[in-house]
């Protein structure tokens, strides 16, 4: 079941900039997407635009079946945020802000819930202080809180592991894990490429204002992932061998090493005829290792990619 339905979605501010350009985006439900680009992609604007804060300029954004602008109310009770800016009211207490929470969406009082929550994230022992009083990571917990306060169906992460402490960013796995058991639809923006890696079950790109891809991460891996070969000599040398220009090879800054990419789907990777080709040339193989490409490699890969056909468009 599709739990978030973005059809051609367009934002064009005051003055002409075009923040989102034709977003297609279509998010499953019970799944964790990690949405991923630089800063200006688009990102943050296409989560506000699902939340209700801003409107799409054109386009149908749905959740749960519930248009975002037609239907708001409805669309808006099944999704919680957790926003990249800690904007919490300073005087009020932590098990009351949450509470609070949880009331704006006109559901009834649950403390039971409100306390597994604030035990969840480590706040139970702060659930009398006040909001001021809390340390930068503390404040963070409080916004997760708040977020899963009204049992939402749509969990949104915007950068939610920036500048936090390594425990939280452990507790917060933890309670994606247990809410993706519980079939809420997880939609994550990072920076850190190495956390989409190892969580999500599918990856998007979006740079500009565009989806570039949208794929299940292992086959992305699969398809796009290339893997190097290095290649350790015995002794340095200055310049590739006049017999090895096929294989396109790469020579390490200290001359020892010689980096061959090659194709793991190809029905060939050409490393038996490179290895003889070494030996034809004269060249001792000391070691050999592989490598594979990174998400990161293959993200800035994209990336860099768009930038190159806009530039010649």
């Amino acid at each position: 079941m599709t739990m978030v339905d973005i059809r051609d979605a367009r934002k064009v501010y005051d003055g002409g900039f075009e923040a989102l350009r034709g977003v297609d985006l279509q998010i499953r439900e019970g799944e964790i997407l990690a949405l991923l680009g630089p800063n200006g992609a688009g990102k943050t604007t296409l989560i506000s635009a699902i939340c209700g804060i801003t409107q799409p300029t054109s386009g149908t954004i749905a959740v749960g079946g519930h248009d975002v602008v037609t239907d708001y109310r409805a669309a808006r009770k099944l999704i919680g945020l957790v926003p990249q800016e800690i904007n919490l009211e300073p005087f009020e207490k932590v098990a009351t802000t949450v509470a609070f929470s949880r009331g704006l969406f006109g559901l009834p009082r649950n403390d039971a819930l409100i306390e597994q929550i604030l035990r969840k994230l480590s706040l139970w022992d702060k659930r009398d202080s006040k909001v001021m009083a809390l340390s930068g990571g503390m404040k963070r917990r409080v916004l997760i809180a708040k977020a899963l306060s009204h049992e939402p169906r749509v969990l949104f992460l915007d950068e939610p592991t920036a500048g936090v402490d390594v425990e939280l960013r452990r507790d917060m796995w933890e309670i994606v894990e247990e809410l993706r058991r519980d079939g809420v639809t997880i939609i994550l923006t990072t920076h850190y490429i190495e956390e989409a890696e190892a969580i999500a079950d599918r990856v998007g790109v979006i740079n500009n204002g565009q989806i570039l891809l949208v794929e299940e991460k292992a086959s992305l891996m699969a398809r796009m992932g290339k893997k190097h070969l290095t290649v350790e000599l015995d002794a340095p040398i200055t310049e590739i061998p006049a017999n090895l220009p096929e294989f396109n090879l790469t020579l390490g800054e200290d001359g020892k090493s010689l980096i061959y990419a090659y194709d793991t789907a190809a029905e060939r990777t050409g490393i038996a005829r490179l290895m003889a080709a070494l030996s034809e040339g004269g060249l001792v193989v000391r070691d050999v290792s592989t490598a594979q490409n990174s998400l990161e490699d293959i993200f800035v890969g994209l990336v860099t990619d768009q930038q190159k056909q806009e530039s010649a468009a």
